[in-house]
Formats: C-alpha cells, structure tokens, sequence
C-alpha cells in the first residue's frame, strides 16, 4: 500500500508547487509593472512650446515679359517707328501680287448674298459619238426607258419586295433559288410571319407560325405556310451560328 500512497503525495506535492511559482510569477510581473515609472499624472502639466511670430515679406510687384523686347540703341521719340527686324518668308516670290485687293465694299463689314454659280462641264470629260464624231457635246438618250419611267408598275428592279411573294428575313444569308409557296385551299386572305431556325448548311431545322405582324388566324393557313417554310434552302454559311433565327413573310389571297 505504500506505492498507491507515495504516488497521490507526489501528485499533490507538484500541484502546490505549481500554484505557487504561478502566483508568485503573477506577483512579481506586478510589481515591475508599478515600479518602472507607469504613472497617472493628473491633471496633466500645461503644454510647453515656443511662440515665433514671422514677419511678411514685403511683396514685390510681379513682372510678367514675353520674348525679346524690341530696343533701340538711341531711342529719338521724333522720328519714325521703324521695326528691328524684318518679317521674312519662307519662300522667295519671284514677281509681284497681283490678286484683288480685299475691300469692305459699299455695305461695310457685312455678309453679302452670292447668288449660285452656274456649273461649268469640263470638255476634257466629253466624248465624240458615231453621230457627232467632230463635236464633243454632252450625251443624251433620244427616248426614255419605260423600264426608267418614275411611277413605273414594276419598278426598274427584279429583287426587292414584291406584293404577294413570300419574303424572308434572315440576317448575312441569302435564299438558294425561291422560297416555296404555301399549298392551300381555304378561301381566306390574310399575311402569316412564320419563324424559322436555320442550321449552318441552310436548313430549315424548324418552323413556328404566328410570330408578331401575323394578320390571319386560320390553322389551315398556319399549316400551309410551316409547311412551305420547312423545304426552303438558304446558303451554307460556315460564320453563322449552329442554330441562327429569322422570318419568313406568307401572304394569303382569295381564290
């Protein structure tokens, strides 16, 4: 029994041991703390300083010159004002100025009304004809061209927009032939905008009738007009995104 009982003192032992060089560790850093001048002083002492009053300088007036001052050696207030140095040019004339002289005119300083210029041809852009072949008069047709006529029924053009025609929108591509036109039976008028999805080689992958500007509302027309937008072809296209949107415009007439 003597082992289990020398153990618990010694365990006992240390732990006093311990407490007191803790208490005394805490102690002495206490007493250091109040012994090496941390002091309150209160109230605290009036600030000391040094009071230098500066005097201002007395102000000079300010100078301000540009370049070299033009000065004569023997300034006479009688003669004539001539310059130091003469204006030169760059580049030596080699007769006189003979331009107008730049008046006022009768009216003052005061913006005058020009009337137009006639346009002069230029003979050098003339041409001699099979007709004409000593003269060099400008050239003109002898009759118009209906084709040309202002207010002709079918324009000057073959593309554009046609009344009727189906029309498609699809940004950078263009249609590969004509677009189909729409088989239907229903005797009804009206414009369906059919919305299409076009892949990178022309395809139409996809086809939704009845996007914003459709005027009819007949299934029979929507069915007609998705149908023909599916066979349409566009060009192959390697820049266009894989799946690339548009429209394409049907307009339906009574039969």
């Amino acid at each position: 029994m003597k082992g289990p009982r020398k153990s618990i003192f010694a365990q006992k032992r240390s732990k006093v041991i311990g407490v007191s060089l803790a208490t005394g560790f805490h102690l002495l850093l206490a007493v250091l703390f109040f012994n090496t001048g941390f002091k309150v002083i209160y109230p605290p002492p009036a600030e000391l300083g040094i009071e230098i009053q500066l005097e201002p300088e007395p102000q000079k007036p300010v100078q301000v010159r540009s370049g070299h001052e033009p000065r004569v050696e023997q300034p006479n207030p009688m003669e004539e004002v001539r310059l130091v140095q003469r204006s030169e040019s760059a580049i030596t004339g080699t007769s006189e100025n003979k331009g107008e002289e730049s008046t006022m005119g009768e009216q003052g300083d005061v913006e005058q009304f020009e009337a137009p210029r006639k346009t002069e041809i230029d003979k050098r852009a003339l041409f001699p004809s099979a007709s004409n072949a000593d003269s060099t008069s400008p050239q003109k047709a002898t009759n118009q061209s209906e084709d040309l006529r202002a207010g002709h029924s079918q324009g000057n053009t073959q593309t554009g927009s046609k009344e009727g025609e189906p029309q498609a929108r699809l940004a950078g591509r263009s249609v590969m032939g004509s677009l189909p036109e729409p088989e239907y039976t229903v005797n009804k008028s009206g414009k369906v905008i059919v919305k299409i999805s076009v892949d990178q080689y022309g395809k139409v992958v996809n086809a939704t009738p009845g996007a914003t500007g459709t005027t009819v509302q007949d299934r029979t027309l929507w069915e007609a007009a998705k149908k023909a937008a599916l066979k349409a072809k566009f060009n192959l296209s390697s820049s266009a995104p894989p799946v690339q949107e548009g429209t394409i415009t049907y307009v339906f007439r009574l039969k």
